[in-house]
């Protein structure tokens, strides 16, 4: 793995931690993307990986990208980049969690809700400002709807309003709000849930619920169904899970 200027990085017991680190408040510029985009390949090839966490350094979990990069002759190299990163972030196979403390606006939103699961601290704050500066943020206005739907995503892109945490788990893309003194212990509990399940099953679990967006419901249902009884109980883990239920004992994963 390449050095990193803008990023700190640490793996343990199958949960990757990646923690924003550029003063003042993890503003992203090409060079922290790129950071990004090249970390989430390198995960995408770790088959121990069980979850991954992005966490902040600061005031600010991210107040988005740099402007100066949306000016004409920067913006198709930035969107390029930004597009790389969160595209990576959605086809990483095993969850991926975002714990936002403090500001979290503009791209900084974008890439939250680009991952799986959105924990906020009590005084995290949202929103999407762009159109106050002349924009609009292109990753929100297709992702955002898939969440909490058209409308709600027209009103959060149309005033550029910033929403406490308790209003964007009321909206539906904030999952859990956690007091700021109990954040950081929520954090490690949820990671440590999902790390004590096997790495195989955790990938195939994310996966059932991918591949069956966007599809009609029985369409949907058959796909899950034919992904259940073809390949989950094909796995030496699921067998695994069942001796071990039997048994009353804890399973030992093998990753098969």
């Amino acid at each position: 793995m390449s050095e990193l200027k803008y990023l700190k990085f640490e793996k343990a017991n199958g949960v990757a931690r990646i923690t924003l680190a550029r003063p003042k408040h993890n503003v992203m510029n090409m060079d922290m993307m790129n950071e990004f985009a090249s970390l989430f390949e390198t995960l995408g090839s770790d088959d121990e990986l069980k979850c991954v966490v992005l966490l902040a350094e600061g005031r600010s979990w991210c107040a988005g990208v740099e402007v100066g990069d949306h000016k004409p002759e920067m913006a198709p190299g930035m969107i390029a980049v930004f597009d790389r990163m969160l595209g990576l972030i959605d086809q990483l196979a095993v969850p991926v969690i975002a714990a936002v403390q403090g500001a979290c606006l503009g791209g900084g939103m974008e890439l939250a809700i680009a991952c799986d699961i959105v924990v906020a601290s009590s005084g995290a704050r949202f929103g999407q400002p762009e159109i106050k500066l002349g924009f609009f943020p292109p990753y929100a206005v297709v992702r955002l709807p898939e969440l909490i739907g058209t409308a709600k995503t027209i009103e959060i892109c149309t005033t550029g309003k910033t929403y406490t945490a308790r209003e964007s788990l009321e909206l539906g893309f904030v999952s859990k709000v956690v007091d700021e003194e109990k954040f950081s212990e929520a954090i490690e509990g949820l990671a440590g849930e999902i790390s004590a399940c096997s790495p195989l099953i955790i990938r195939m679990n994310k996966r059932a619920v991918k591949m069956t967006k966007g599809c009609e419901f029985r369409e949907a249902a058959k796909k899950a169904n034919d992904y259940f009884l073809n390949s989950l109980m094909k796995t030496e883990d699921t067998m695994e899970g069942i001796r071990s239920f039997e048994e009353k004992r804890k399973p030992v994963w093998k990753n098969k």
